[in-house]
């Protein structure tokens, strides 16, 4: 890993994150769940129309995304990070596996730098523990959940099934309900699944798959903890964190 030749705070490693301009659950996330001498500097993609309640305005967030995304890594680049986060999980699994593919290797000219990605951080995940049958919970309309699912099943897992709450924006996202996040993990939840998958960054998710876990007897992947724990163990950081889930907490 590339090391800064300030250390400051971040002594162990300074890490960037790319987040959409409408998020505001993935920096309070990081540093509730990061170890000591990890610091993390957010960089933000501006967001202009936030709409995303038809497939059309969810694919045109995706437009946005794209459109703004080398500004924010060329900001967040001026800090001297040694990583990057992708704090946006609908892009990375855009195009299934060769959209990320692309994405990643954009992200990577573009800063020089290694980095995370949920939809990678998931997949990873899923293999270290041994889960192959998932379900999805998402905050998308259908046409995210299809990219979500083709990039999985691309992947080798099978989607048993999927629930997207259909948020009308991507501010609103940050707004769901507990209760209501509790309902889709049971609906979500059976003995033909081997974990559940939590995407959207800026849905908060990361305790509450913590305690979901033992009432649902198996894993709960929440994507800000699941990219994290892959940012960490790819920096050579390997705390084992509590509260988070299984992945931080044994992997």
């Amino acid at each position: 890993m590339r090391r800064s030749s300030v250390t400051g705070l971040g002594y162990r490693a300074k890490i960037g994150v790319l987040v959409p301009s409408t998020n505001t659950v993935v920096e309070p996330d990081l540093y509730a769940m990061g170890p000591p001498g990890v610091t993390f500097h957010v960089s933000r993609i501006y967001i202009e129309d936030p709409r995303i309640d038809s497939d059309q305005r969810f694919e045109y967030l995706m437009h946005q995304i794209r459109e703004n995304l080398e500004v924010a890594v060329k900001q967040v680049l001026t800090c001297e990070p040694d990583y990057l986060i992708m704090g946006m999980s609908s892009e990375t699994f855009w195009g299934g596996l060769e959209g990320n593919r692309r994405l990643m290797e954009r992200i990577g000219k573009l800063s020089g730098l290694r980095v995370a990605a949920g939809s990678n951080a998931c997949a990873r995940a899923l293999q270290v523990l041994g889960c192959r049958r998932i379900a999805v919970l998402s905050p998308y309309q259908p046409v995210g959940d299809s990219h979500v699912r083709r990039f999985f099943e691309e992947c080798g897992f099978t989607v048993v099934r999927s629930k997207g709450l259909r948020c009308r924006t991507a501010v609103e996202i940050a707004r769901v309900d507990e209760s209501v996040l509790r309902e889709a993990l049971g609906e979500l939840n059976g003995p033909d699944i081997d974990a559940v998958v939590q995407v959207g960054t800026n849905l908060s998710m990361v305790r509450l798959a913590d305690e979901a876990e033992r009432w649902l007897g198996r894993p709960v992947l929440a994507i800000n903890a699941v990219t994290l724990w892959y940012a960490l163990r790819d920096c050579g950081i390997n705390d084992r964190v509590r509260g988070f889930g299984v992945l931080l907490r044994e992997y």
